[in-house]
C-alpha cells in the first residue's frame, strides 16, 4: 500500500511540473498578443486562476489567487487592455492541438476519431449592461432568462481527450442595429450581425486556417447548430466523398428538415466544404 502511494504521488508531482511548465510555454506564445508588458502578466495570472481548481470563480476569488489586493487588475486586462483577443484564441488553439495529438502519438492512438464538437452556453446576468444580453433561452437554466449565449467549438481526439478550440459570442440583431445600445455596451462599429450557425462556421474556419481538420463536426438538436442549414450549403449525397469533406452532424427532425431543404453552399478555409447531415450520430455536452 505504501508503495503505491508513494508512486501515485510521485506521478501526481511529475503531472503537476509538466502542468506548470506548459504553462509558461504557452505564456510565452501569448506575449505577441499584447502591446504591453503588464497586460500579459496580468493575462498569466487569470490564465493560472482559471486553470486552478478554484471552488467559484468570480472577480474577486480570481484575484485572491493572483495575488491582487482588488479585481481590478483582471477587470482592466478585460475591459480595457490592448491586446488581439482572436490572435491569442488561436495560439491556446494550436497549443491545446498539439498537445493532444502529442498525447495521441505517445499512446499509439495516432489514427483515433478526431471531432470538432459545436454547442452554445448561457451565462445568467443580473443587469443590462453586459454586452449581448437580453432575456433569451440559456440552457444554464433551463429556461427563458436574462444572459448572453456564446458558440463553442470543442476538439476532441478520441481516446486522448479534449479542449476547447474557439469561441465567439452572439449578440442580438436589435443590439447591433440600435446605435446608442451599440455604443453603451461598447461593440465595434463594423460589428455585422451572426446567426449561431454562422459563429460555429467562422470558428471552424479559423481552425481550417491553422491546419486543424477535424474527420467531422457534430452538434445536439437543442443548440442551433441544425440552423447551420440556412448558411453551410447544399445537402451532399454520399457522404465523405471529395478530399478534406467537413461534415456537421446534427440529430432529430430538425436535422432532417435542414437536409432536405439546402441552401446556398459555404467554404471553410482551402476550399473544404461544409454540409449539414441527418444522422444518427449525436454528441451531447448534457442539458445546458
Amino acid at each position: 500500500m505504501t508503495s503505491t502511494e508513494s508512486e501515485a504521488a510521485a506521478a501526481a508531482r511529475i503531472g503537476a511540473g509538466l502542468a506548470l511548465r506548459k504553462r509558461a510555454e504557452l505564456l510565452q506564445l501569448l506575449r505577441p498578443c499584447f502591446a504591453r508588458t503588464e497586460p500579459w502578466l496580468q493575462a498569466g495570472k487569470y490564465a493560472a486562476a482559471v486553470m486552478s481548481e478554484l471552488p467559484e470563480r468570480n472577480g474577486w476569488s480570481i484575484a485572491r489567487h493572483a495575488g491582487d489586493r482588488t479585481p481590478d487588475k483582471t477587470q482592466r486586462l478585460l475591459n480595457h487592455a490592448s491586446w488581439d483577443t482572436f490572435a491569442a484564441m488561436g495560439v491556446v488553439r494550436r497549443f491545446a492541438v498539439t498537445g493532444l495529438e502529442e498525447a495521441a502519438r505517445r499512446g499509439k492512438r495516432r489514427r483515433g476519431l478526431v471531432i470538432g464538437a459545436i454547442d452554445e452556453t448561457g451565462q445568467e446576468k443580473a443587469g443590462e449592461a453586459t454586452c449581448g444580453v437580453k432575456r433569451q433561452y440559456l440552457g444554464c437554466a433551463g429556461q427563458v432568462a436574462n444572459g448572453i449565449n456564446t458558440v463553442h467549438v470543442a476538439y476532441v481526439r478520441e481516446k486522448t481527450g479534449h479542449a476547447l478550440i474557439g469561441a465567439r459570442q452572439w449578440i442580438p440583431r436589435e443590439h447591433i442595429e440600435d446605435p446608442v445600445k451599440a455604443l453603451l455596451m461598447g461593440l465595434p462599429l463594423d460589428l455585422e450581425f451572426r446567426t449561431k450557425g454562422q459563429l460555429a462556421i467562422d470558428i471552424s474556419k479559423d481552425a481550417a486556417a491553422d491546419g486543424i481538420r477535424p474527420d467531422f463536426y457534430c452538434g445536439d438538436e437543442t443548440s442551433d447548430a441544425v440552423k447551420l442549414s440556412s448558411c453551410c450549403g447544399k445537402f451532399l449525397r454520399g457522404v465523405g466523398e471529395g478530399d478534406g469533406l467537413v461534415v456537421v452532424l446534427a440529430g432529430g427532425q430538425a436535422a432532417v428538415e435542414a437536409a432536405e431543404e439546402p441552401s446556398e453552399e459555404v467554404a471553410l478555409g482551402g476550399g473544404v466544404p461544409v454540409a449539414v447531415v441527418a444522422a444518427a450520430v449525436v454528441v451531447s455536452a448534457g442539458a445546458g
